[in-house]
């Protein structure tokens, strides 16, 4: 956490998208990997790539934190998992940017948090002295993915129960109406 607390200001410049922006992600993304020993073909890196300034700067952004996260040499000390990585270089750092810029992941202790724990269980690892069962609660507990799911579906059940109370009023009313015509 406190390596991503310390992210040096180039990690935060904008991503290059087109011939807009300061930072050539896919660059950073197969020089950080390449030090380790990790070569991604061209279609893979093409992934790091922008086309839209609105719907890839917040995720290339994120994708520059997790460079400089994955550069930590203490991460490395066993063999990592390499679909892993790769997860968390495209997917995570997606589902990190639908909760703000990287900028906000640096400031926010939870998110940094996050982002340290996703680190870790997509490379294997997990934090020193906690067993696989706390650190993936932790994690479950802090993820603003699992958060967004939870409420998406606490708002679906509360449609349903307001449709069934819906549903029950107008059957009660048509009952009540059915009954005053036949007296």
């Amino acid at each position: 956490m406190r390596r991503i607390a310390e992210t040096p200001p180039d990690f935060l410049l904008a991503p290059r998208i087109g011939t807009a922006g300061d930072v050539h992600v896919p660059a950073v993304v197969y020089d950080t990997l390449k030090a380790r020993g990790v070569s991604l073909p061209l279609p893979e890196l093409a992934t790091f790539a922008g086309r839209d300034p609105k719907a890839d700067r917040g995720r290339l952004s994120i994708a520059l934190l997790v460079c400089w996260v994955l550069a930590d040499e203490e991460l490395w000390s066993t063999a990592p998992d390499i679909p892993g990585v790769l997860t968390l270089l495209r997917d995570d750092a997606v589902e990190l940017a639908t909760q703000g810029p990287a900028t906000r992941v640096i400031a926010d202790p939870d998110r940094r948090e996050e982002l340290a724990r996703l680190a870790l269980a997509r490379l294997g690892l997990r934090p020193a002295g906690e067993s696989l069962s706390q650190a993936q609660d932790r994690l479950t507990a802090l993820s603003s993915a699992e958060r967004a799911r939870l409420l998406k579906a606490s708002r679906q059940a509360e449609e349903r129960a307001r449709a069934i109370r819906e549903a029950l009023a107008r059957k009660a009313a048509a009952d009540a109406a059915d009954k005053w015509t036949r007296e």
